[in-house]
C-alpha cells in the first residue's frame, strides 16, 4: 500500500497544484463512456455563456432539457470525429442553424473587463482516475478536459515505487488500445510523466508509439544545457513546470488556440517542445511590455524544429498588443504592437507552411502572402490590410522605395531566418529604407538626405528584428544579441543549443565516428631551367596539382567507393546515402568521374553517383555543366537524390518512379547548407574547412530517421584533423557570446583613407547628394540601375588622382583602395550596431563605395610552374576518433577589429625547386619505393627508350605519337610490378588506357627534347 501511496501523493499535488489556479476537479461519474464526453461539464459552460441560443435549442426539443441536452451532445461527438476537438473548440457548431460555442480564448486585448467575462467562464477541469473504457477496467491517472470534452491525458510515476516515466511510456505503449474512442478522436496529447521528466506524444500506436522529450533542459529554459531539468526547489519536483506552466489555465488554452495544429504532409498533430514554446513566449512578452525597435537572436540548433518557432511567432506577432504593464514611454496598453510581420527567407517550404498552420489558427485565407513575382506586388502587400504575414526575400527590398506610400509611422517586426547568412549591411540598409520611407523629408525634419541616409543604418523604434540561426558570427551577435547585464557582451536572446538537441535525440553527433586520412605525396621539377616563383602563389599551385593529379583522384576515389560498399551501402534497409565534399567545382568533376570509372572497372551495382556545382566549367578542353553531366535539370537533383528502390513497391519494373537509385553525390559549394537529405549517413571531406563553414557542412548528416541510428553517421576526412574540426563546433555546440565592437574603430579608418591624397570633399558631397535625389525619383528597378550608372562621373577626378599615385607610387595606390575597401565593408556593419547619425561618415560609405568600383587594379602577374611531376603518392587512414564535445559553457567569439590584407608588396621569390623540397619534406614524411606514382614511372621509362629518343629528337609531337602508341604498351607491360591493381585498371578499362597514353606521350616527348635541350 506504500507504493500506491506514493504515487498518489504525487498524483494529488499535481491537482491541488491545479485546482489552486483555476482547474475544477472533475468527478468520474460525470463522464459518458458512450460519448467519451464530461457532459455535466459541458451544459454548465454552454448554460453560463450561451443561455439565448440554448433557449432556442430547447425550444427545438419541447423545452425538454434532457431531450435537447442528449440530443446536442450526440451530434457535439459526432462532429468532433468528423472535425476534430481542435476545428470544434476554435470554431464551434451548427445544430439546427444556432451556432454553439465551445470555448472562448483570450482576446488580443483586453481595454475593458468585459472582454475577459466570457473568457474567464470556461471550465476546465482535471480528473483523476478515469476509468475511460466501455470494454475494460483501465483508468488514467490524470485527463484535462475544456468544457467537457476531453484533451490531455497523463500517466504518472513516482520513482519511490520502483517505476519512472519510462513505465509511463510503456503503459501508454502495451495497455492503452489506440482505436478506443477516447485516444482515437477525442484527446490530443498524452503525457508521461514523473517528479524528474516529462515526455509528450499526439498519437498512440501501441509498441510504435514515439515519445518526445519535453524538458526544459539541465540547466533550465532558454540557456545552454543538455537534456532533463535543473534541480527542483525544497518544496517541488524537476518536473513542475509542466502543471505550473503548460497546465495553467491561460497557457493551456492559449496552447489550444495558437500552437497546436496538423501537419499538411505527415497529417500529425504538431504539440510544441518545451523550447518552442518557451521561446515565442519570452519573444512575444518581451514585445508586448517594451514596444518596437528591438533586435532579438535566436540561437537555436538544428533539430529544434526552428520553422513551426518560426510560424508560431509570426501568427503570434501579428495579432500581438501591448501588455497593460507596457515598460516603455509613449506606449499605451492594449494597442498593437506591429503592423505587419516580414519574414526573410530563402525557404520555399516556410511558406506553404506558414500558410497551412496560420489558416488553421484564423480559418481566414490571405493572412500570409508569400511575394514570388516582383517588388510591386511586395509594396501591395505591404500596403494592404489583409496580409499581417509577408514572406519575402531581402533581393526583392532594394527597388521598392518609392512604390510604397503610407508606411511612415508603421511598426514592422522582421523575421530573419538564418541570419549568418541573409543579413548584411547594403542589403539590411535598404529593408529599412523601404519599412521607414527614409531618403526623404517623411523622416528627417531637416529634410536633409544625407542624414536620412545614415538613419537607415542602426536600429529604430518602429522596427524589431527576430533573428534564427544555429551558428552565429560575431557580427551576427553584434546586431541582433543582447547585451549581457553585467559584461555588455553581445549574446543570445534564447538559446536551444545544439548540446541539448543532441541529447534529447533530435539530431545526431556527426563527430562521434570521424574517420581521418592523409595524402603524402612528392612532387619533382621537371622544367630545364629553375625559376624564381612567388611561394605563396606557386605553392597552392604545387598543391592543387598534386590534389587534381589523375593519380590521386583515382586513389581517393577508390577510397571512398570501398569504404562506401563495406560501411554505408548496408545501412537504413539499404538506402543510406553519402556526400562527398570537395574544394573546387573541377575537383568535384574529376573526383566524380574517378568514382564513376572505378565503379564501371570493379563492376559494382548500387554505387551510382551524381554531381553538384554551379555554372558552366571546362575541364581538359570540355564544356561541362551539372545539368550535362547528371543527365537531367538542376532543380530535380534533390528529388533524384532522395529516391530510394526500397520505398518504391514498383522498384525494377517499367512503372518505377526512377530508374536509377543514385547513391553518392559529390559536391562543389552546393548542398553544404540548408539541404536536408535525412538518409545522408556518411559524409567524404576533400575540403579545408573553417568556422561556420565546417559546422554547416557536417551538420547535413546530424539529421535523424526512423532507420537512422548514431552508428551509422560516419566523417571520412581526407584534408582535416579532428581536433581542428571539433574547436570549430565548440562556438556552435552551447552558446556563443562576442564583445562589443570599439565604435572609435571606424574613425580610425575614415582618418586612413583621407590620408591619401585621393579623396575631395566637395566632390563626396556632390556625389552623396546626386545619388539620394536619384533614388529618390527613381520609379522603377531600371531606373534606379540606370539613375546609378549615370552617376559615376562624379568619380572621375578620384580615378585620376588615383591613377596618377599608382603611377608615382603603386604601394600606396594598393594602400589607399585597401584601406577605402576596409572602411567601406566596417561602416556596412557597424553603421547598423552604433548609432553615428554622422554625415561625413555617410558620406565616404556612399562615395568610397562607388569609387571601388571605378579603381583599376594593380595587375597581378600569374605564376607558371611549369612542367611538375607527382613522383611518389601514399592515401593512408591516419586514425578512427570519437571527436564529441564535452560541455564547456559558454563560447566567446572573437569581436570585430576592422583592418584588412593591407597594401600589396612584392613577395620574395624563390627558386621553385626549393619550394618543392619545402613541399617533399612537409607531405612526403615516410615515402619510399613502393609509393612512387606509376604513371609517372611509366613517363620516365620511355623517356629513356632509345628509340623513342631518336623519335622524338627529329618529329614533332603529333608525328612522334606515331612512333611512340606503338611503343608504349611494350614498354608499360615490360614494367610489371607490384602496382597490379592500377595496372589492370589500364589493361581492361580502354578510356583509362587512352588517356593515359596520351599523357605519357605528351610528358615524355617534352621530358626528352628538355634533356636534350630543345625548346
Amino acid at each position: 500500500m506504500r507504493s500506491v501511496h506514493q504515487e498518489l501523493s504525487f498524483e494529488s499535488a499535481i491537482e491541488a497544484s491545479l485546482c489552486d489556479v483555476g482547474w475544477l476537479r472533475g468527478e468520474p461519474g460525470n463522464y459518458d463512456k458512450q460519448l467519451v464526453l464530461e457532459t455535466a461539464e459541458l451544459f454548465a459552460f454552454i448554460g453560463s455563456t450561451q443561455p439565448d441560443e440554448w433557449a432556442k435549442l430547447l425550444a427545438y426539443h419541447g423545452n425538454d432539457p434532457d431531450v435537447a441536452q442528449r440530443s446536442f451532445a450526440q451530434h457535439l461527438a459526432k462532429q468532433i470525429d468528423e472535425r476534430g476537438p481542435l476545428d470544434v473548440l476554435r470554431r464551434g457548431v451548427k445544430d439546427k442553424g444556432v451556432l454553439i460555442r465551445l470555448a472562448y480564448f483570450k482576446p488580443a486585448h483586453a481595454i475593458t473587463d468585459d472582454a475577459l467575462t466570457l473568457y474567464r467562464a470556461n471550465r476546465l477541469t482535471v480528473t483523476r482516475q478515469l476509468a475511460y473504457s466501455t470494454s475494460n477496467n483501465n483508468t488514467l491517472d490524470l485527463v484535462l478536459f475544456v468544457n467537457g470534452i476531453p484533451l490531455a491525458t497523463a500517466e504518472l510515476k513516482n520513482p519511490l515505487t520502483g517505476q519512472t516515466v519510462e513505465d509511463a511510456k510503456e503503459q501508454y505503449r502495451k495497455t492503452r488500445d489506440p482505436k478506443e474512442l477516447i485516444f482515437a478522436r477525442r484527446t490530443l496529447v498524452h503525457f508521461a510523466v514523473d517528479p524528474d521528466l516529462v515526455f509528450v506524444t499526439t498519437k498512440l500506436a501501441g509498441e510504435k508509439t514515439r515519445f518526445l522529450p519535453f524538458n526544459t533542459g539541465s540547466n533550465g529554459p532558454g540557456v545552454s544545457g543538455g537534456a532533463g531539468n535543473p534541480p527542483a526547489t525544497d518544496k517541488g519536483y524537476r518536473s513542475s513546470y509542466l502543471w505550473e506552466q503548460i497546465w495553467h489555465p491561460d497557457v493551456f488554452l492559449d496552447l489550444v488556440r495558437r500552437f497546436l495544429h496538423y501537419d499538411k504532409e505527415s497529417k500529425a498533430l504538431i504539440f510544441p517542445r518545451y523550447h518552442q514554446w518557451h521561446a515565442v513566449t519570452q519573444l512575444t512578452d518581451h514585445a508586448a511590455r517594451h514596444g518596437s525597435g528591438h533586435n532579438y537572436l535566436v540561437m537555436h540548433s538544428a533539430g529544434s524544429g526552428k520553422s513551426n518557432t518560426i510560424a508560431w511567432l509570426a501568427h503570434r506577432l501579428s495579432s500581438l498588443h501591448t501588455a497593460p504593464n507596457v515598460a516603455k514611454d509613449g506606449l499605451r496598453p492594449n494597442e498593437p504592437v506591429f503592423d505587419k510581420v516580414i519574414i526573410i527567407t530563402d525557404r520555399v517550404v516556410l511558406d506553404r507552411q506558414l500558410q497551412d498552420t496560420v489558416f488553421q489558427f484564423e480559418h481566414v485565407p490571405g493572412v500570409v502572402q508569400r511575394i514570388d513575382k516582383d517588388s510591386a506586388q511586395l509594396a501591395a502587400a505591404l500596403q494592404g490590410e489583409t496580409a499581417k504575414v509577408v514572406i519575402t526575400t531581402m533581393q526583392k527590398f532594394p527597388y521598392v522605395l518609392n512604390q510604397v506610400q503610407g508606411l511612415k509611422g508603421k511598426r514592422f517586426a522582421v523575421i530573419v531566418d538564418e541570419a549568418h547568412s541573409s543579413q548584411s549591411g547594403d542589403s539590411a540598409a535598404a529593408l529599412k529604407k523601404v519599412l521607414l520611407k527614409l531618403g526623404s523629408d517623411d523622416v528627417d525634419e531637416s529634410g536633409d538626405l544625407l542624414t536620412a541616409s545614415a538613419l537607415a543604418r542602426g536600429r529604430h523604434d518602429t522596427l524589431s528584428y527576430f533573428a534564427f540561426t544555429a551558428t552565429p558570427k560575431p557580427k551576427t551577435l553584434e546586431l541582433f544579441g543582447t547585451p549581457h547585464p553585467v559584461t555588455g557582451n553581445p549574446q543570445p536572446f534564447h538559446t536551444y543549443s545544439m548540446r541539448q538537441a543532441i541529447d534529447e535525440g533530435f539530431i545526431l553527433d556527426v563527430l562521434r565516428n570521424y574517420l581521418t586520412y592523409k595524402s603524402y605525396w612528392k612532387l619533382a621539377n621537371a622544367n630545364p631551367d629553375d625559376p624564381e616563383v612567388d611561394p605563396k602563389k606557386a605553392g597552392a599551385q604545387l598543391a592543387r596539382f598534386a590534389s587534381l593529379h589523375p593519380t590521386m583522384q583515382a586513389q581517393k576515389a577508390e577510397i571512398i567507393v570501398e569504404h562506401f560498399r563495406k560501411h554505408t551501402a548496408p545501412r537504413l534497409g539499404g538506402r543510406a546515402k553519402a556526400m562527398v565534399v570537395t574544394g573546387s567545382r573541377e575537383a568535384a568533376v574529376r573526383l566524380h568521374t574517378a568514382i564513376k570509372k572505378y565503379v564501371e572497372m570493379q563492376g559494382y551495382v548500387g554505387c551510382d553517383s551524381l554531381v553538384a556545382f554551379s555554372g558552366d566549367l571546362e575541364v581538359d578542353g570540355v564544356e561541362h555543366t551539372e545539368a550535362r553531366i547528371n543527365g537531367f535539370r538542376e532543380g530535380e537533383l534533390p528529388g533524384k537524390f532522395g529516391y530510394t528502390a526500397a520505398d518504391d513497391k514498383y522498384a525494377g519494373t517499367p512503372k518505377a518512379k526512377q530508374d536509377t537509385e543514385y547513391k553518392i553525390l559529390v559536391v562543389a559549394e552546393k548542398y553544404q547548407t540548408g539541404f536536408d537529405q535525412p538518409l545522408l549517413t556518411t559524409m567524404y571531406v576533400d575540403k579545408l574547412l573553417k568556422n561556420v563553414a565546417a559546422v554547416q557542412t557536417l551538420s547535413r548528416l546530424n539529421r535523424t530517421h526512423p532507420l537512422k541510428g548514431q552508428g551509422d553517421v560516419f566523417v571520412l576526412d581526407f584534408v582535416n584533423e579532428a581536433g581542428d574540426i571539433a574547436e570549430q563546433f565548440k562556438p556552435y555546440f552551447e552558446t556563443a557570446a562576442t564583445t562589443p565592437t570599439d565604435p572609435n574603430l571606424l574613425y580610425t579608418a575614415q582618418n586612413t583613407v583621407t590620408g591619401y591624397p585621393v579623396l575631395v570633399d566637395s566632390e563626396m558631397q556632390a556625389y552623396a547628394e546626386a545619388l539620394l535625389e536619384a533614388e529618390r525619383k527613381a520609379t522603377t528597378e531600371t531606373g534606379l540601375q540606370r539613375a546609378h550608372a549615370a552617376l559615376y562621373r562624379f568619380t572621375e577626378p578620384a580615378v585620376q588622382r588615383f591613377n596618377a599615385l599608382a603611377a608615382d607610387d603603386p604601394e600606396a595606390a594598393d594602400g589607399f583602395r585597401s584601406a577605402l575597401r576596409d572602411y567601406t565593408r566596417m561602416y556596412a556593419f557597424l553603421s547598423q550596431v552604433v548609432p553615428y547619425h554622422d554625415e561625413e561618415l555617410e558620406r565616404l560609405y556612399l562615395y568610397g563605395r562607388a569609387l571601388l568600383n571605378r579603381l583599376p587594379r594593380r595587375q597581378d602577374p600569374s605564376v607558371d610552374i611549369g612542367e611538375v611531376q607527382l613522383t611518389h603518392l601514399r592515401v593512408s587512414k591516419t586514425g578512427e576518433h570519437d571527436a564529441s564535445l564535452t560541455p564547456e559553457g559558454e563560447q566567446m567569439l572573437p569581436g570585430f577589429v576592422g583592418g584588412g590584407v593591407g597594401s600589396q608588396h612584392d613577395p620574395e621569390k624563390v627558386a621553385l625547386s626549393e619550394l618543392i623540397d619545402v613541399f617533399n619534406d612537409r607531405f612526403g614524411i615516410g615515402l619510399g619505393e613502393a609509393d612512387k606514382v606509376w604513371v609517372e614511372q611509366q613517363i620516365v621509362a620511355l623517356a629513356e627508350d632509345g628509340t623513342l629518343e631518336a623519335a622524338a629528337l627529329v618529329n614533332d609531337e603529333s608525328n612522334f605519337g606515331v612512333v611512340c602508341d606503338k611503343r608504349i604498351e611494350d614498354v608499360i607491360l615490360s614494367r610489371h610490378d607490384d602496382n597490379g591493381k592500377l595496372m589492370q585498371r589500364y589493361l581492361d578499362d580502354e578510356s583509362l588506357r587512352s588517356q593515359l597514353n596520351q599523357f605519357a606521350r605528351r610528358q615524355a616527348y617534352q621530358m626528352i627534347r628538355r634533356r636534350k635541350g630543345i625548346a
